[in-house]
């Protein structure tokens, strides 16, 4: 918002401070206004099954208890259960002891299980892009408490990819979680320059997955300077092997960033499995209306 303030004998247009604040509030009354409206002419439903649920962007109790999120206690690093502990938090598993990571943590919203999977196909390729706002909920509702001043940056998408698909949804998710949590955004903080093949579809070993990305993503040379000293939060929807974060870290690192976090929607593990080990299935009766709301 702009406004006139009398300088000398003129007046001179300035920008108020209290302009975006007024915008925000102003955007989240007629979304409440105007929610009726919306829910009458299109009625929410499950974006998995088609089932109603009861207000727009939910799942239904079905659907939300086919949801596996990563088990408790796990490894504050690599967010990997911690067996045979069973008191306290941050016990780092013997592995990142070992070889401590790059990064500053993981931060998985779930486990890439069939469900799982159904939602990222509708919202990447299914051009669903309105669950960003549910997706990056549930990634928000894992992320710890980070102090200071944080920015969210997602992972690059090459600039013929995202003249294809129309948008990066890991920069839809980013500026989502940023919104939630009240972090900063700089979803050009990272550049693909080279069209690398799809890793998720292609069965090649992380070695593999390492050379084609090798000298893939770089810094944006226009964002370096904010990129120095920075606490990066580093967004993707799924993370897979690990190697396009590993890239991405490690460009963000040569930039001069402080701390790199990890956070996906979803995450491929070999041990991943719907049990007590390594993930938990949702209760749905007790978890369904959380997911509608």
């Amino acid at each position: 918002m702009s406004g006139l303030v009398p300088v000398g004998s003129g007046w001179r247009k300035v920008d108020l401070p209290f302009g975006r604040i007024a915008g925000s509030r102003t955007n989240a009354m007629l979304q409440q206004a105007f929610a009726p409206l919306l829910d009458l002419v299109y009625p929410p439903r499950c974006p998995l099954c088609g089932e109603g649920v009861g207000v727009q962007g939910g799942l239904c109790a079905s659907c939300w208890g086919e949801l596996v999120q990563p088990a408790e206690p796990s490894c504050p690093l690599c967010q990997l259960p911690v067996e045979g502990h069973h008191e306290g938090e941050g016990i780092v598993c013997a592995s990142c002891c070992a070889k401590p990571p790059e990064h500053d943590g993981i931060t998985s919203a779930t486990l890439y299980t069939d469900a799982a999977r159904k939602l990222v196909i509708a919202f990447k390729h299914g051009r669903k892009i309105a669950l960003a706002r549910m997706l990056a909920r549930l990634i928000s509702a894992r992320l710890p408490a980070l102090e200071g001043e944080w920015t969210a940056v997602p992972v690059p998408l090459h600039r013929w990819r995202l003249w294809q698909r129309g948008f990066n949804q890991s920069a839809l998710l980013a500026s989502e979680l940023a919104r939630q949590r009240g972090m900063s955004v700089m979803v050009d903080g990272l550049l693909r320059l080279r069209n690398t093949r799809s890793l998720s579809q292609d069965r090649l070993s992380r070695a593999e997955r390492v050379r084609s990305l090798a000298g893939a993503i770089t810094v944006n040379p226009a964002r370096a300077r904010s990129l120095r000293g920075a606490q990066i939060v580093l967004v993707d929807d799924v993370m897979t092997s690990g190697a396009t974060t590993s890239a991405c870290l490690q460009a963000l690192r040569s930039a001069g960033a402080s701390k790199v976090r990890i956070a996906c929607f979803s995450r491929v593990l070999e041990e991943a499995r719907p049990s007590a080990a390594y993930g938990q299935k949702q209760d749905a009766r007790e978890q369904g209306p959380r997911a509608s709301a």
